[in-house]
């Protein structure tokens, strides 16, 4: 009767032991299961902001974003967003890549060749349009390029009442129009019409532009690299070059002779040019120094 009593103990023991290993297993996988379920959630909303899979009944929203990141290759990145916004039905409307020079050296390796090394930074300015219903989509890719995120802002604008009111105008610029038709023909019931169907072509145009917020999304990324580029490109000594050939003695000389027999005929020439002057110089000269040889020798009969 003892030895019943005290298996029938041991077994009681054994199963709520074996019930309380189960409960702490359950316990443990709903912690778990909970954990990872959280880990999901953080990257989701990571990845991509609820403004843009925001989808609202009897709403209708303008959605744009900005991105600003850092990533590891600028041009790797760039091909890789463009053919993102492809595959996913949309188009690139700018890209302007280029390359920041920080410092530009030039140093001379030998009396015929040098080396110019450039320190860089390489980025990247693009406006892309994706279809709406893919922004989300989209955001996710380009998040998986960065390096470093320094903003991202994402707008969703309700235009549903300016929808509504273009509706209006519409049914307002056709009732007009009718209201025109109506009148006698003058001058007056011209410029009218003119003047509706100048409206109605605006109203159109602006309808036309709000369809096409609305089917395609905008998206302004601005890519940068954050470290330093180093580029080594050979080029010529110029400065050893230019020291070559600055000056060669022989031949200064030698144009100089040459410079001063040009001079002389020069001289020569222009002294024929103004053979007038000189013979009324030498005629002159002539007269004078008669004149004082006539004094002389009256002077000296006076005395």
């Amino acid at each position: 009767m003892k030895t019943t009593y005290i298996t029938l103990s041991l077994s009681a023991i054994f199963l709520l032991g074996l019930s309380s290993c189960k409960k702490g297993e359950a316990a443990t996988s709903k912690y778990e299961s909970l954990q990872n379920a959280d880990s999901a959630a953080v990257i989701v909303s990571d990845s991509v902001s609820s403004a843009a899979t925001m989808t609202v009944k009897d709403k209708q929203f303008i959605k744009t974003a900005q991105v600003n990141m850092e990533v590891k290759d600028v041009y790797e990145t760039t091909v890789s967003i463009e053919k993102s916004v492809q595959d996913l039905g949309g188009f690139v409307t700018h890209s302007n890549l280029q390359s920041n020079v920080v410092s530009e050296n030039t140093y001379d390796t030998s009396n015929e060749e040098a080396m110019l090394v450039k320190k860089y930074q390489t980025e990247n300015t693009m406006n892309v349009r994706v279809p709406t219903e893919k922004l989300g989509e989209f955001l996710t890719l380009i998040n998986n390029k960065k390096l470093f995120l320094n903003s991202r802002t994402i707008d969703a604008e309700d235009v549903t009442a300016g929808i509504k009111y273009a509706e209006l105008e519409g049914k307002r610029i056709k009732k007009t129009n009718d209201n025109i038709a109506q009148l006698k023909t003058s001058k007056d019931k011209v410029n009218m019409g003119n003047d509706n169907m100048q409206e109605e072509n605006t109203q159109q145009l602006a309808n036309m532009n709000v369809a096409d917020n609305l089917k395609y999304s905008t998206i302004d990324i601005y890519i940068k690299e954050p470290k330093l580029r180093i580029t080594e490109i050979a080029i010529t000594n110029t400065t050893s070059i230019d020291n070559k050939y600055k000056f060669n003695f022989l031949y200064g000389v030698k144009t100089a002779f040459v410079e001063g027999f040009y001079l002389i005929q020069r001289i020569f020439v222009g002294l024929i040019v103004i053979w007038p002057i000189l013979l009324i110089l030498g005629v002159a000269v002539y007269f004078v120094r008669k004149r004082k040889a006539f004094k002389k020798p009256n002077q000296n009969i006076s005395e």
